[in-house]
């Protein structure tokens, strides 16, 4: 039985961790890491029991310990706690990138990796950060990746009950290879927000940063820009950690985007649509049985 969660970071994920596992019935304690006034509205929404500033107090008497910080903090962490927890004890991440992670998790619990260590990414971001924007449905429906070390049994141990609990909140999770994640994120989660960020500030370039833009561009400029808002402190240690396959999928986008531009008289044009449409015919699956 998991008696005590600790969540360091407790903003927009981990306090939706929080909530959601008390939404869904966590018996035990939750215990935040953070800045005293970030603990404070955590713990006015309920989402943690208690808190603390320090991590060694917060994770002491912990079962499992999600590390819900942006990535280079993560990787920091498992640096600094790894080394002291207890071997019955659980690290869990929800890094946006995997492969740093899982190479400094390996350099710290060596051999004991797969039952010391669960490298995980909830795909269920918002524009907004904070514990402010937290919701307790959040992860209803998302995708939760995992990314196992070699021979890694993610549904035995504490490792399989901290999935439960990721499963009774309601995301499907996925497992796969850590730099197939790093390159499958670059595409579908990084690339849209680089399209996103590129394409707001031209348009406050070309117009000005007053103009009512999205009123008058409709829904498709607002849904297009929604992600621009999204802060430049988790999105910088995403490129950090993730430049090679952020960089490679920019300029397969570049490459695409200067054909349409010099096709934008020829059947050429139509063919783009036609391959673009083959994105949506695809019934959606779910990602685990």
């Amino acid at each position: 039985m998991v008696r005590q969660i600790t969540i360091i970071g407790t903003g927009l994920i981990g306090g939706s961790l929080g909530l959601a596992l008390k939404k869904y019935g966590f018996p035990g304690q939750i215990v935040g890491c953070d800045r005293a006034p970030v603990l404070e509205r955590a713990r006015s929404k309920a989402a943690i029991d208690k808190g603390h500033t320090d991590p060694a107090d917060a994770t002491r008497g912990s079962d499992i310990i999600v590390l819900a910080t942006p990535v280079l903090a993560v990787i920091d962490l498992i640096d600094r706690l790894g080394p002291a927890l207890p071997p019955n004890t659980l690290l869990t991440d929800v890094g946006s990138t995997k492969a740093e992670v899982m190479a400094r998790a390996q350099k710290v619990f060596g051999k004991k990796l797969g039952h010391r260590f669960l490298a995980g990414h909830p795909m269920a971001g918002k524009e907004q950060a904070g514990m402010e924007f937290a919701d307790p449905d959040l992860f209803q429906g998302a995708a939760w990746f995992v990314t196992p070390a070699p021979g890694q049994d993610v549904y035995d141990g504490l490792c399989g009950k901290f999935l439960e609990w990721v499963e009774k909140i309601g995301a499907l999770i996925a497992s796969l290879d850590p730099q197939e994640h790093d390159r499958l994120c670059g595409w579908i989660s990084h690339l849209p927000q680089m399209i996103s960020t590129a394409l707001a500030a031209s348009l406050v370039d070309e117009f000005g940063p007053d103009a009512p833009l999205l009123d008058a561009g409709g829904r498709a400029l607002r849904e297009m820009t929604r992600i621009s808002a999204s802060p430049y402190s988790m999105w910088r240690d995403i490129a950090l950690t993730n430049k090679k396959n952020i960089g490679d999928a920019l300029l397969a986008l570049e490459q695409r985007l200067a054909h349409i531009r010099e096709n934008l008289g020829t059947k050429e044009l139509a063919l783009e649509f036609d391959r673009a449409h083959h994105l949506r015919k695809n019934p959606p699956r779910k990602l685990r049985d």
